[in-house]
């Protein structure tokens, strides 16, 4: 075997251009001509990525101190409320949180036009916002209103930190009702007419490091088009699910809690949206460097979609009420393909999550770290990892993860 690198001298070649940094889907070709040994001794980095919707997303914002001060105990965005119990001048907005005066569900399938998710991407825009803010007053905060219009530039501090995003594998979602569904997996068509997925398989980070090896605590990534870190393991990160014989979870797994600074990112890896009869999102971004410290890690990298298998599943009834039933398993080959097989029935996929911006992530952050203008971290905690080693086996294990 040969010797293990470190990431200080990865870092090294970084910095004297001399880095061989390839992508997810660039490694697969490489090691099936060279090897896995060669190409693990050739090869320092490999560059993953996802986009699609992540409703786990928001961002901290601290507005500045008005004269006469004000300390806000209600805080509103272009009419989306933000959660204001920090201190005077912060507030968080949540990515699926809605204007006040929508009309929701009421008329059935609600629009959900607008969002916190477009609030964040607006604002990263450079697009005036409306700021509105009530309080009740104080000797130290008198001031009881405040009412105007601002843009990224004018806040002392805009953090973007998203509490569960990239998913390590999902739910392939469909619908065995009688009538059209409207869910965070979009419109499903009834009978069996459409099956929904939202990964990017062989590029997705968390399937490129399946037990979590080299991401972790501190771990440097591209987020909604800047620069971000890891900052823990995301809401819901669930590791101990029923694996394949490649280690690659065959359910909703890991996911991560990401962090970075709003002001340095671009409204094209972070766009809001609406979904109908569901309500609003935030569309974000993400890769992440691998570092090929050996051969191990290497082969990771080379997971292919033909290699993860998904969990079908009915959120027609089963989701909603919270049944463990998986109908089938279909891997990423067959859902890029255009159909699966469900039941015995042919069903037409349609993805959430876009492949090519993810392989444009992935190509974006190969240019960064080829040119030394974004270096590796080493993580200061690993993510916690599978505990249960049953779980690694083949079998299905009759459950399924996962939830917005």
């Amino acid at each position: 075997m040969a010797r293990r690198k470190t990431i200080q001298e990865i870092n090294e070649k970084i910095k004297q251009g001399k880095a061989v940094v390839v992508t997810a889907e660039e490694v697969i070709t490489i090691a099936r001509e060279k090897g896995v040994r060669k190409a693990a001794a050739e090869v320092d980095v490999v560059t993953t990525g996802t986009f699609g919707p992540m409703c786990s997303s928001g961002a901290f914002l601290n507005f500045g101190h008005s004269r006469p001060r004000i300390k806000m105990q209600n805080v509103w965005l272009n009419g989306v409320r933000a959660y204001a119990g920090l201190a005077a001048a912060d507030a968080y907005i949540g990515a699926t949180e809605l204007r006040d005066d929508d009309p929701l569900n009421s008329s059935y399938p609600g629009q959900f036009l607008y969002g916190g998710g477009h609030v964040i991407s607006d604002l990263v825009a450079g697009k005036e916002i409306e700021l509105v803010a009530t309080a009740y007053g104080t000797d130290c905060y008198p001031r009881k209103e405040l009412r105007k219009m601002i843009t990224i530039h004018d806040l002392s501090y805009a953090t973007l930190f998203n509490p569960r995003n990239a998913y390590q594998n999902y739910n392939v979602a469909v619908n065995l009702s009688d009538r059209p569904i409207y869910t965070y997996m979009g419109v499903l068509k009834p009978d069996l007419g459409s099956a929904s997925y939202s990964s990017a398989g062989q590029l997705s980070p968390l399937l490129n490091d399946p037990f979590y090896k080299t991401i972790g605590v501190g771990t440097r990534v591209f987020l909604g088009g800047g620069v971000g870190y890891v900052a823990w393991h995301g809401s819901q990160h669930s590791p101990d699910v029923p694996r394949g014989p490649n280690g690659v979870p065959k359910a909703a797994a890991g996911t991560l809690a990401v962090i970075g600074d709003l002001k340095g990112m671009s409204p094209d890896w972070l766009v809001g949206a609406s979904f109908i009869g569901y309500g609003a999102t935030l569309v974000v971004g993400v890769g992440i460097p691998i570092p090929i410290l050996d051969e191990e890690i290497l082969e990771y990298t080379t997971v292919r979609d033909e290699d993860i298998v998904a969990p079908v599943v009915d959120y027609s009834v089963d989701y909603p009420s919270n049944e463990p039933r998986i109908l089938g398993e279909v891997t990423y080959a067959q859902l890029r393909a255009g159909t699966i097989t469900v039941l015995g029935r042919e069903v037409p996929t349609v993805p959430l999550s876009s492949y090519a911006k993810a392989r444009e992530i992935a190509n974006i952050l190969k240019q960064w770290v080829s040119q030394g203008r974004f270096t590796l971290t080493e993580p200061v905690q690993p993510l916690p990892g599978v505990l249960n080693a049953s779980s690694l086996g083949v079998g299905t294990g009759g459950t399924f993860n996962g939830g917005k």
